[in-house]
């Protein structure tokens, strides 16, 4: 049977040690981990559309199903307005999904399977983490607390810190920075292209999972460092040496 896993071996990114079976350490190059959140390490679209659907009752609009709102994710919450919610003033769309999340968001999200055991398992290893998120950050940190995670998290980051979001990449820099990590020694995890957009601007080198906003046919012709259909196979492929050092 096929993988779904590719690897994207750069001749100035020859693969380090790496992660031998299981058991054994960690490549000693991989020091930080940055992550996404949404798509990445839980699934809150049934939270956001929720959510999103409050704002369109608001306007007098039909409801959309989670998949359609789960496409338009991933740019921060004004952009999120502007897509699902045509004809809203952005500014006050946003005050009222943000009323409405803040009620919702924990009931609506859930960890993606293997959330947990990749953390604790680079941890571990002593890998440090930090989650890079477009999503606000007050709700970013209720849903680590409320999920069991913020335990592995050494630094929590979101639009409010940094002067750009995603796919600038202000917030990678800063969560280097908080991790006291080089760029050398670290991997960005997301979902998007916008994530490896995000990457490429900040000279990391990056993986993507399929659980997210965008299809794996994208996310491939976008040329990843390490594609992964899912975090169990991130971890897999980090164990085999897939991290190129």
């Amino acid at each position: 049977m096929e993988s779904h896993c590719i690897l994207w071996n750069r001749k100035d990114w020859p693969l380090g040690n790496g992660m031998k079976e299981s058991g054994s350490n960690l490549g000693k190059s991989l020091r930080a981990v940055l992550w996404d959140l949404d798509g990445t390490l839980i699934d809150s679209y049934p939270a956001i559309a929720a959510s999103v659907n409050h704002v369109r009752a608001y306007y007098s609009l039909e409801p959309m199903a989670v998949d359609a709102v789960r496409v338009c994710v991933g740019h921060g919450v004004i952009q999120l307005m502007n897509k699902t919610v045509p004809g809203c003033d952005p500014q006050d769309a946003r005050l009222i999904y943000a009323r409405h999340h803040e009620r919702t968001l924990k009931a609506g999200t859930t960890l993606l399977p293997g959330a947990g055991d990749i953390l604790h398992e680079l941890r571990a290893q002593g890998v440090r983490h930090a989650v890079c998120s477009n999503k606000p950050r007050e709700f970013s940190e209720q849903l680590l607390d409320h999920l069991g995670i913020a335990r592995w998290v050494d630094a929590l980051l979101g639009p409010e810190d940094v002067a750009a979001p995603k796919p600038a990449p202000d917030m990678l820099h800063l969560g280097l920075e908080k991790l006291g990590a080089n760029r050398d020694e670290a991997l960005f995890v997301g979902d998007m292209t916008v994530d490896i957009s995000a990457a490429r601007s900040a000279g990391l080198r990056v993986a993507v999972v399929a659980t997210g906003s965008d299809s794996p046919d994208k996310l491939k012709s976008a040329g990843p460092d390490i594609f992964a259909a899912d975090l169990g196979e991130l971890s897999r492929i980090l164990r085999a040496g897939g991290f190129p050092a």
